[in-house]
């Protein structure tokens, strides 16, 4: 099993989806222990003094106005837990919980938030133990960080409320803690409002939806050009030179992929009457602009998740130099843009690859193949349905595709007066990112059976490559009417896995 090492400077995206997807075992680095002791010590003094110092000797948010004294500040640190633990609605993901979790750890074994190393460790007992708090879909405002979901998992490091266990079952959180010998914390000054005041939430969704986008985004330029062979269309609008002279890296990268696909292929430029296309259509043409346009976007959300990750997050903070700041850096803003961002052009990216499908289903427009590729049309509906299925998911892409970063509204009295809305970005963001799978699942079906339908044409090696894949990961050829659902699940998986990319890659190479 992986082991990733948190210490004082932040942590990885491949670490992140590491813990949260493949269960890596965390452990503490001596640098973070050493910094958890420092910045403790730094707390513990103030807390000491009569003056009072917001989260160590004062309420929270609209109530800091009150000085809280030592015999009630253990309870303090407690309520502000159970109080902030106010969710509801569905259960989120064990793998964004996950996330949730180790991101918090990442702040905290910073220095900068002021907690106890045994707390630290406490957190990474957890996550080891594989026990997973239940944190629901409504309650974070994307401002102050994600209060009520690290609330949540915070009331499970206390032994209290629902957790699940590793075999997945919901149990009470303090057996769960005893089961594995894992001793509930006692929280001191701070350490409540510390485990709760971040933006680990959007982030780990961000970081799993760019993982997840790196790969869909290779499926997209895979079955663009499948889309492109089958339609009998030009290659020649993929020449490295065109791209050149507009000069984005993400459309260099797109058109290029395209291109090793089509690299053999019998299928390009050939027509099929005496008036040959001067100009494929622009879904077909224009695929590289698209995708290039939203790879550009994923580089940038990738730069700022890059950020993210070496930050800390937290209010207050605990400075080197002994000074505890009111700051606002849990604002969530710099994640709730580009995570609509990312809605956006997944959008864009789902919306083309669907008007490629009907192309390829309307005998008007197909160059030659049969009405929606039935095998006895009329009889026969062919993939006539399963284009719908396409387009209703495309249309659901355009309203995920609103932006909450755009909304604002107000909270705790006013304090909290202009909010991210950016965990609401991170979960319509998950829902985009799964329907643009099946989008591109439906085109994947599409254009491997036109292919196929083209008889004496030769595919490119690799789409050939990707045809056989296909056909062994039980996604089904040409024929009569079928149940369709399997094979478009089969279709689904073979995207959503890698697997669609890795046969592609067999005879390309790695694709950009």
């Amino acid at each position: 099993m992986q082991t990733v090492v948190v210490g004082t400077s932040g942590t990885t995206a491949a670490d992140v989806v590491a813990v949260a997807r493949q269960n890596a075992r965390v452990e503490l680095g001596d640098d973070a222990v050493v910094a958890l002791t420092a910045a403790r010590e730094i707390v513990d003094a103030l807390a000491a003094k009569p003056e009072p110092v917001y989260g160590v000797s004062t309420g929270f948010g609209a109530l800091a106005t009150r000085h809280i004294g030592h015999d009630l500040r253990a309870q303090l640190q407690r309520n502000i837990v159970r109080s902030h633990a106010a969710g509801m609605g569905p259960r989120v993901e064990r793998e964004v919980v996950r996330a949730l979790m180790f991101l918090r750890l990442k702040t905290v074994c910073s220095g900068h938030t002021g907690v106890r190393p045994q707390v630290a460790q406490t957190m990474a007992d957890v996550l080891n133990a594989g026990i997973t708090p239940v944190v629901h879909e409504y309650g974070s405002l994307g401002c102050s960080g994600d209060l009520a979901p690290l609330s949540h998992c915070a009331l499970t490091l206390m032994g209290e409320g629902q957790a699940e266990g590793p075999d997945g079952t919901l149990r009470p959180a303090g057996e769960l803690l005893a089961e594995h010998g894992i001793a509930p914390v006692e929280l001191r000054e701070k350490e409540g409002l510390a485990l709760l005041n971040g933006t680990d939430g959007m982030l780990g969704m961000l970081v799993m939806a760019l993982a997840d986008l790196d790969v869909l985004y290779k499926s997209a330029d895979i079955t663009a050009a499948l889309s492109l062979e089958a339609l009998l269309g030009t290659a020649k609008v993929l020449a490295p030179e065109l791209h050149a002279i507009r000069p984005h890296p993400g459309q260099a990268a797109a058109a290029a992929n395209m291109l090793a696909v089509l690299t053999g292929s019998g299928l390009t430029g050939h027509h099929q009457d005496d008036a040959p296309r001067v100009q494929d259509a622009y879904s077909v043409r224009c695929a590289p602009q698209v995708a290039g346009a939203g790879r550009d976007t994923l580089a940038h959300a990738r730069t700022v998740a890059e950020r993210e990750l070496a930050a800390a997050v937290d209010n207050p903070v605990v400075l080197p130099d002994g000074r505890v700041e009111s700051n606002g850096n849990f604002h969530g803003a710099p994640v709730a843009y580009v995570l609509d961002f990312l809605a956006v052009a997944a959008a864009d990216l789902g919306s083309i690859a669907e008007r490629r499908t009907d192309r390829l289903l309307d005998k008007n427009r197909s160059h030659g193949l049969p009405p929606f590729l039935a095998d006895d049309a009329g009889v026969d509906s062919g993939l006539m349905i399963a284009q719908y299925t396409q387009a209703a998911l495309v249309s659901e892409m355009k309203r995920l595709a609103v932006p909450a970063s755009a909304d604002s509204i107000p909270s705790s009295a006013m304090q909290e007066d202009h909010v991210s809305m950016g965990w609401s970005a991170a979960r319509k963001l998950r829902t985009a990112v799964d329907n643009l799978a099946r989008i591109i699942a439906v085109e994947l079906y599409a254009a491997t059976r036109a292919i196929e339908l083209r008889e004496g044409l030769t595919p490119a090696p690799a789409s050939r490559a990707v045809i056989e894949a296909a056909r062994k990961a039980g996604v089904e050829g040409p024929g009569p009417d079928r149940f369709l659902a399997p094979d478009l699940a089969a279709a689904e998986t073979f995207v959503r896995s890698g697997e669609l990319v890795g046969a592609a890659e067999t005879v390309t190479g790695p694709l950009a």
